[in-house]
Formats: C-alpha cells, sequence, structure tokens
C-alpha cells in the first residue's frame, strides 16, 4: 500500500530538481544525504551537481563535521519524505538509524537507500570514503580523499613516549577505546588516560578525579560547568587544551582537520 497521499504526488511529479542534472547528459546518480558525516564525505568525492541537498545538521556548527563555507555550497533538508521525493534523487544517503517507516516509504517509491554507521577506526573510516565514491561513480575522488588522510596521519605521527591523553567531551564523559577519537589519539603519539584507569565508552569524569589523578594532556570538548571550573587552572602539571567537538565523530576529511588539531597539541605538550 503507497504511503505517501495521492495529492501530494502530483506536487513532486511536477518537480525536476534532480531530473535536470540527468538531462544534461550525466550518468552518475543524484543524491540527498541526511547524515552530517556522509554530508562531508560525499562534499569531497561527488560532482557538486550530484549531491542535491544535504542533512540540515551540516548547517549547525554545532553538529556539523564540515566547514560552514562547504555546507553553505548546498542545499539542506530536514530527512522528511517530501522533502526528499521533491529533490527526485536517484540515491538516499543516510544513517543506519533512519526511522523504519521514512526508509519503507522511500522504497515504495522507488528511491534507493544506502546507509551507512559510525566508524570506529581510521581503517573504517577509509572503507567508508570507497563505498561513497563508488556510489557517486568517481572512486578517483575517493583515492584522492584517501590519499590526504593516510597523509595527514602520517604526518601527525609522533615519536617517543606516548603521552597520556583524556578527552572530555560534552556531559563529561570519556570516549571508549573503541571510538574513533581514541583510534586518532594512538596515531599521533597519545595513550589514554581512561584505558589505564579502566573507564569505558561513555564513562562519566568528574571534576573531582581530575584534580585529584590529573592526566599529563586535558582536551577539553565540552562545555559543563565543570569543564570550565577555575581549579583547572591550578593544576601546573597538566596541559590542557580545547577540542571542538566537530573533530569527534566523523571520519572522511574530518581526519584530516583531527590529526592537524592533535599533531599541534602533542607538540605543545611536549
Amino acid at each position: 500500500m503507497n504511503r505517501i497521499a495521492p495529492a501530494l504526488l502530483l506536487v513532486l511529479t511536477a518537480c525536476s530538481g534532480g531530473r535536470e542534472l540527468r538531462d544534461e547528459g550525466s550518468d552518475r546518480p543524484t543524491i540527498v544525504s541526511l547524515n552530517p558525516c556522509t554530508d562531508a564525505i560525499l562534499a569531497e568525492v561527488a560532482d557538486p551537481r550530484q549531491l542535491l541537498a544535504i542533512s540540515h545538521y551540516s548547517k549547525d556548527s554545532r553538529a556539523s563535521s564540515m566547514e560552514p563555507e562547504v555546507a553553505a555550497r548546498y542545499p539542506s533538508t530536514g530527512g522528511t519524505v517530501e522533502e526528499i521525493l521533491a529533490l527526485e534523487p536517484d540515491i538516499v544517503v543516510a544513517s543506519t538509524f533512519i526511522a523504519p517507516a521514512t526508509r519503507a516509504a522511500l522504497g515504495d517509491l522507488g528511491r534507493r537507500v544506502e546507509t551507512f554507521g559510525s566508524v570506529a577506526s581510521v581503517e573504517a573510516s577509509i572503507e567508508q570514503v570507497r563505498q561513497l565514491a563508488r556510489l557517486t561513480g568517481d572512486p578517483e575522488r575517493g583515492e584522492a580523499l584517501v590519499a590526504s588522510i593516510e597523509g595527514a596521519i602520517a604526518d601527525a605521527g609522533a615519536e617517543g613516549r606516548p603521552v597520556q591523553a583524556a578527552v572530555w567531551q560534552p556531559s563529561g564523559i570519556v570516549p571508549g577505546e573503541g571510538a574513533l577519537i581514541s583510534d586518532l589519539l594512538r596515531r599521533t603519539g597519545f595513550a589514554s588516560y581512561g584505558a589505564a584507569r579502566g573507564m569505558a565508552q561513555a564513562d562519566f569524569l568528574s571534576l573531582e578525579q581530575v584534580v585529584a589523578d590529573p592526566p599529563e594532556v586535558l582536551l577539553i570538548a565540552g562545555s559543563d560547568a565543570g569543564q570550565r571550573h577555575p581549579l583547572l587552572s591550578d593544576l601546573p602539571q597538566m596541559h590542557r587544551e580545547s577540542f571542538d567537538t566537530s573533530l569527534l565523530y566523523c571520519g572522511g576529511p574530518t581526519i584530516i582537520r583531527a590529526t592537524e588539531r592533535l599533531k599541534q597539541i602533542r607538540q605543545g605538550a611536549s
């Protein structure tokens, strides 16, 4: 049974956003992305005319993994079936958490939906880049981005003893060893403060613990009261730095910016 009202279908039939690209002779698929992490990758590996819209999250600096000037080049969508169909994409790229009803409705109306989960390592991110580049029909752009990622990681590598670091995320939690940021820390010359103390993904790191048992480097990626407390300035043995939350969760080109920042912090701590 069709999940979209007939009147809506008449409106959508009159739209031609995705069709215009194909009428110009391109055999590459048009795409709408609903995931801020895939937004950033697709902006690198797709022709600009292929990417019809990105997620509304990428227009919000608090949730985006894209530079604002890059996000500004694309329209955004809230992810409703109506908005997506009006753009007439060949492929909808979404998170694995896409609502089942939305996915079913898109499938009923002939839209191909490809889902991508979060990545926990550089290797997983590189594979995701390659998968998305294959979807766009331009695997060469994917390999160019992979080369940039690998080059940034090689450039940010550090010799000598790893420096113990804690990443203090929003709400005062720490990442687990299976998080992408933990992989990047290892690759840029850091050791995990949380892992050394048996802390797991999303465990709470209190201000009291930081003061009593400070890490060598504290990366503050939140703005809770404890993370701004004056006591943190009274720990001369601890190097404290801010770390943008936009660098925490996504792979692809975000890895390049994250490793550059970690390299800078590692050099400052040394």
